[in-house]
């Protein structure tokens, strides 16, 4: 048995001891392994991401998920403020992040006041790179009809952490064909 089958045989549900497979059979039960191990060892790894507590943010807790399987960390606000319909303002956090190479955290807007008040995170999601050492703020607007009065420790919006891919361009005088080409910005309709 070739290794290709092997992990195939280990990964995938087979009927019986011997699973014959044709080559695009064994192609595409490699993948599907290949996808599964990598998940696991993803899923495995926990990432270390540094944080220095600012003096705005002393006496706040740290930033931190509020369910264990959550995929944003709340973000709380450093002081307080009020946010006037039509209103954008950077909102200070009192934290400042030193995130591993290849990583990125991304501010989220918080569904509870998007529901509530319509408050969202302009520039969303907003990126902080890895090589960014300042503070964490977060750009919120007030899209609603009411002032909304928000107070220091209040949770305002959640961060992501992720993998970012390494990515270089490639140029080229002609970009492969594809069914849609050119079409956005609505092209495909609302039906």
């Amino acid at each position: 048995m070739d290794r290709a089958t092997e992990i195939a045989h280990r990964v995938l549900p087979a009927a019986g001891s011997e699973w014959p497979l044709s080559e695009i059979g064994r192609g595409i039960a490699v993948q599907h392994a290949a996808n599964v191990i990598r998940n696991e060892l993803i899923s495995a790894i926990d990432v270390s991401v540094k944080i220095k507590q600012l003096p705005n943010g002393q006496g706040l807790p740290l930033p931190s998920k509020a369910h264990a399987s959550d995929a944003g960390i709340d973000l709380r606000a450093a002081e307080d403020f009020v946010l006037y319909p039509g209103q954008a303002m950077l909102v200070p956090t009192g934290f400042a992040i030193e995130l591993p190479d290849g990583f990125e955290a991304q501010v989220r807007p918080r569904s509870g006041l998007a529901v509530k008040h319509s408050i969202t995170v302009l520039n969303s999601p907003g990126t902080i790179d890895s090589g960014y050492r300042g503070e964490v703020k977060v750009l919120m607007i007030n899209h609603g009809l009411d002032l909304v009065t928000f107070f220091r420790g209040d949770r305002i919006a959640q961060m992501v952490v992720q993998r970012v891919l390494h990515v270089v361009m490639e140029p080229v005088v002609e970009l492969g064909e594809t069914e849609r080409g050119t079409g956005g910005f609505g092209s495909s309709g609302t039906k």
